[in-house]
């Protein structure tokens, strides 16, 4: 049994990192990227062990853990390489002009990084979110130490991948307190380490209470942190009248395949339907119902998410106008999710906030709205949510621009005719969205632009050029892409 980590043993870490990150942020851009990558190799060398013991802890599928490894080391490898590339820096100069009145001084800009970073592990992706997940990553991109909060949910899991990078920093002869690895169930271990000075930002994917609380903590310091917390969504899915009427059948297999993905264990999971009460939802909602029978409970990650899955189903099927459509025909065993699609009309949506919430599993409810307005209304009563998704026909866009101004405004991607489930680590990826989906909608936690999240800007005015960092020399040593006088552009200044 893994014990939980003392006060003491807290502090030692906290300060090992505080030391290791001044020598760290000094580190070439290939030094950082070159730790990265032999993160990525280690976690490869785990083999078939690690794999297995994801399995055990996890009840997730052998397929699907191999799939989420592969993402994991195509993370690591992928910010590598956008963190030595430099883009990210965002470096900008403006040369001095010293006769212009009053005289121009010379300023150059670029991303420095915070300082240690604690990430807390997430429950659903025990590799591509977790010990070596792409909060870590990004923060050893960006030049910063982390200190990795386990997951109570897979102990094992996490301490294999801690293991293979303590490996790669020894190996990359990484300072000492590069990294840490962190075990504690209670709040009480989260919140020394959010509050301990040292810590300069946190990074978290998970529920609305944890992250909230997190969020909280960082801003009730004496020097308050940035907190970028994940913190799940309903996704909604509009669907628009001409695309129902030319593909109902089609999109409802689509969908009972989104819902129910992953036993529903995912972030982006399509928890919310909308559409205008007619034959074509109708239809809908039958083949997408007949669809859901068809699908076999399974075990959801551990006792603890499965038992608030099957109180939250329940919550939300007790609300008053609210029918029951669909469940799997299988019996449901201990710890599995129960397959489930509910209706409800816009009106009772609209006066019953509990049908707003996330139910974190393989369950969604279609609103039937008596017309556009109330759709409308529907998406202007929506909190922020991570992605949105239109099921629409170039006409059903051009005919609605309230609608589709509205649901723009809540989301941080939007999607059309497809589903939200699947999240390609990409540089245009935004894997964010507005409150309470997130509590900064300006930072991504997928692909290279999840790196900033963990920097910081700073100006030097009227430097010596060799004092300089090597980013802003006139020379452009590292051969990055800058700003120069308002011109993208990788030559030398003169």
């Amino acid at each position: 049994m893994i014990k939980d980590t003392s006060t003491e043993e807290i502090e030692i870490a906290m300060n090992a990192a505080w030391t290791a990150f001044h020598a760290y942020r000094k580190l070439p851009l290939k030094s950082r990227a070159d730790f990265m990558r032999a993160i990525a190799i280690e976690m490869e060398n785990c083999g078939d062990g690690l794999i297995e013991t994801a399995m055990r802890e996890t009840n997730l599928p052998e397929a699907r853990l191999r799939g989420e490894r592969a993402r994991t080391i195509f993370q690591l490898n992928s910010y590598a390489a956008a963190c030595e590339k430099g883009d990210w820096l965002g470096a900008c100069i403006d040369t001095a002009i010293p006769d212009k009145v009053p005289p121009k001084p010379d300023i150059r800009k670029m991303l420095v990084p915070l300082g240690p970073v604690v990430v807390f592990g997430a429950s659903n992706f025990p590799f591509a979110y977790s010990t070596a997940g792409g909060d870590t990553a990004s923060a050893f991109a960006a030049g910063c130490p982390v200190i990795v909060k386990a997951h109570p949910a897979h102990l094992q899991t996490s301490e294999l991948v801690a293991g293979a990078i303590i490996l790669a920093a020894e190996k990359c002869q990484m300072p000492k307190g590069i990294f840490a690895h962190i075990h504690g169930a209670s709040f009480e271990t989260g919140k020394a380490l959010v509050m301990h000075p040292h810590t300069k930002a946190v990074g978290f994917t998970g529920s609305y209470t944890g992250g909230k609380q997190l969020f909280d903590w960082g801003n009730q310091r004496k020097e308050p942190i940035p907190v970028f917390a994940e913190m799940g969504s309903i996704n909604p899915v509009f669907l628009l009248p001409e695309k129902l009427k030319n593909a109902a059948t089609e999109i409802a297999q689509q969908y009972a395949g989104s819902i129910t993905l992953g036993v529903g264990q995912f972030c982006t999971n399509p928890g919310l339907i909308i559409g205008i009460e007619s034959e074509d939802l109708q239809i809908f909602i039958k083949e997408l119902g007949n669809a859901i029978q068809k699908v076999l409970p399974l075990p959801m990650l551990h006792p603890g998410i499965a038992g608030a899955y099957s109180k939250n189903r329940g919550n939300a099927l007790q609300q008053e106008n609210v029918q029951l459509v669909a469940e799997s025909v299988t019996p449901v065993k201990e710890n599995e999710g129960n397959p489930t699609i509910a209706s409800a009309t816009g009106e009772a949506f609209l006066n019953n906030t509990v049908l707003h919430q996330e139910v974190f599993g393989p369950y969604s409810l279609v609103i039937l709205c008596k017309d556009m307005n109330e759709m409308i209304a529907v998406a202007q009563h929506l909190e922020g949510q991570l992605t949105s998704t239109l099921m629409a026909t170039d006409a059903d866009i051009t005919n609605n621009e309230v609608l589709v101004e509205a649901v723009k405004n809540i989301c941080g991607r939007f999607i059309l005719n497809s589903v939200p489930t699947g999240v390609e680590v990409c540089l245009s990826m935004h894997h964010g969205g507005p409150f309470p989906s997130c509590t900064d909608s300006r930072f991504t936690s997928v692909g290279a632009d999840g790196i900033k999240r963990f920097a910081r800007p700073i100006a030097f005015q009227n430097w010596s050029n060799q004092l300089l960092p090597d980013e802003l020399q006139n020379e452009n040593p590292l051969k990055i892409w800058r700003t120069v006088n308002n011109e993208l552009t990788k030559v030398i200044v003169s």
